[in-house]
This record gives structure tokens, sequence and C-alpha cells, in this order.
């Protein structure tokens, strides 16, 4: 298959993409911003945004087997959204190859930039990229529980229509996830002299205005 054909030699080559990580709580306005930094670029350098949700959710709505996932991943994936869990260290080669199959269909490759939304969502997984990505910065969306229950509502990005994943007590279990989970990932990098970004998302901040606000952030080291 041309998938695995074209992933081994890269792999054999020691080739790594070259990616910027969005962080943020549930509502934050990751993919909005993904999609204005594979519209605008990263450092003049061409941009591919992988929303990992958004692969995993068309995944399960599919619900037919290919060449990347068998049907035993597909329920365990409808699972995996049905309760509103993370992919954990075991189930990474899930994750791997569906990173894999994007990497090869946008043709990526070290002249672009990954923007990495969802994946890695905690160390293990982090640890698990190592092997295919080199983060040159994480852009940390930052806002508060409220301001997130606001996002939703008045969803200013345009990307939470026919999300039903939004109701309250969702919410309130993705954002102690996140605190838990993945938010030590920014300490995580920063240990290993990855640049963060810091941007203060408010309710009607849209992804155009912190595309701009990265710019404005001065970086931590």
């Amino acid at each position: 298959m041309e998938l695995h054909r074209r992933t081994s030699k890269e792999r054999a080559a020691g080739a790594r993409v070259p990616a910027i990580l969005l962080l943020g709580p549930t509502g934050a306005g990751k993919t909005p911003l993904g999609q204005v930094l594979e519209q605008r670029g990263w450092a003049s350098r061409r941009c591919a945004h992988f929303d990992f949700g958004e692969n995993l959710r068309s995944v399960v709505q599919r619900g037919t087997p290919d060449e990347i996932v068998s049907q035993q991943d597909i329920d365990f994936l409808r699972g995996v959204l049905d309760r509103g869990v993370l992919l954990e260290d075991r189930d990474f080669p899930i994750a791997e190859r569906i990173f894999r199959a994007f990497l090869v269909r946008r043709e990526v490759d070290e002249r672009t930039v990954a923007v990495l939304n969802g994946l890695p969502r905690h160390i293990g997984q982090a640890s698990a990229l190592q092997g295919l990505v080199d983060v040159e910065a994480v852009v940390c969306l930052e806002c508060t529980a409220e301001t997130v229950v606001r996002r939703l509502r008045n969803d200013p990005g345009g990307d939470r229509a026919n999300r039903d994943d939004d109701q309250l007590p969702a919410v309130a279990s993705k954002l102690s996830i996140y605190r838990q989970r993945t938010e030590p990932l920014v300490d995580w990098y920063r240990q290993r002299g990855t640049r963060i970004f810091r941007v203060a998302v408010t309710a009607d901040m849209t992804a155009d205005e912190a595309w701009s606000a990265i710019g404005q952030s001065p970086a931590e080291t």
C-alpha cells in the first residue's frame, strides 16, 4: 500500500516534520485558529492543520474499515468519543496510523509545518510523537471555565454547530481532564527548549484575533 511504502521510507530516513502544537480547553478556539494558520502560514511557511478530534469523529461517522482502521478500531473509537476519554499510551498505534495517513494525504514534509490540534493530549502521547514531529512552538489558548461556557454558547469561531459533546456535564469533564492531563504538556515542552506562546482568550475572540495575538506575544523559553 502507498501509505506504508511512503511512511516506511520517511521513517528509515529519520525524517521528522516541523510542527506547532495548539493547546487550550474545549471551546478555546483551537480548530478555528488551526484553520487560519493553514490559510496564512507560520513564519512564512505552509501549514497543514491536523484536527485529531475531527479525524476521529469522521472515522466513526463513516463506520467503514479501511487500510488505516479496522472495524475493531472504529468500535473502540466510538466508545472513546461517547465516554469523552483520552487515548492512552497502549492505544497510540491507532492515533499514529491516522496521523501518518494525514501526513501522506496532505503531502506534509520538512517544508510544511503540521499544526497539531488534539494530539498530543498528554505526556505519553507527546513522547510517542517525538519520532514523527519536531514541535517548534506551543500556542496556549488560555481562558477560564466561565469564558469557555460563554464561547460555547456564542460560538465565535463557528465550529461548534451540531456538536453533541458541548453539554455542561461533558464540558466539566473535559475541563477537568485538560487541567490534569493536558496542561502539564506546557512544562514538558518548555523543559525541552520549545518556545511557548500564550494567548488570553476572551468570550468573543475570533480566530483572526488569536492569530494576531500570537505575533504580539513574546515567546517563553
